[in-house]
């Protein structure tokens, strides 16, 4: 690998750059947090302190977010409380999944800031991806196309039945 040397380019990357959006109406996860609708709003679990959610544009069957209630950004804006409540909900999740869809593995991830791929740099959340030997397919990769197995409202309904036990 080459490696390119462009010192001009510390300026960009050092220079202040906009603030992510505040909590309220335009941050999504603070309206599904602050909604009743729960189904409506694919919401599958909520706690006092945070909240999961199936991710409408999923990677693979299965992918749900999980969120703190409270519109924080950074892992150091999270209480101790949040952060352990965080840490057992993505446990439990991974359970349900592991029982109720035979998933074989999982990517478990955090994007922290836009520069990272967050999508809401401004809201902390955690993608959980189930994933099954082989489910890369031709699909993929000669049709840039992913095939996702299950609609959102049946895997609704599959995740709250287990939940609720």
């Amino acid at each position: 690998m080459d490696t390119l040397w462009a010192p001009w380019r510390l300026s960009y990357i050092t220079a202040p750059k906009e603030k992510p959006p505040a909590s309220g109406p335009e941050c999504f996860l603070c309206r599904t947090g602050a909604g009743t609708e729960d189904r409506a709003n694919l919401v599958v679990y909520r706690t006092a302190l945070s909240i999961v959610v199936l991710n409408r544009f999923p990677y693979n069957n299965g992918h749900l977010l999980v969120s703190p209630l409270a519109h924080k950004a950074g892992l150091n804006d999270l209480t101790t409380d949040e952060l352990l409540d965080l840490q057992l909900v993505m446990r439990k999740m991974i359970a349900i999944l592991e029982k109720r869809m035979n998933a074989d593995g999982f990517n478990v991830g955090l994007n922290l800031g836009r520069a990272a791929g967050a999508g809401v740099p401004g809201h902390l959340h955690w993608h959980i991806v189930p994933r099954w030997a082989g489910d890369q397919n031709f699909m993929a990769v000669t049709g840039d196309t992913h095939v996702i197995s299950q609609s959102l409202d049946a895997l609704y309904d599959l995740i709250t039945e287990e939940v609720v036990r």
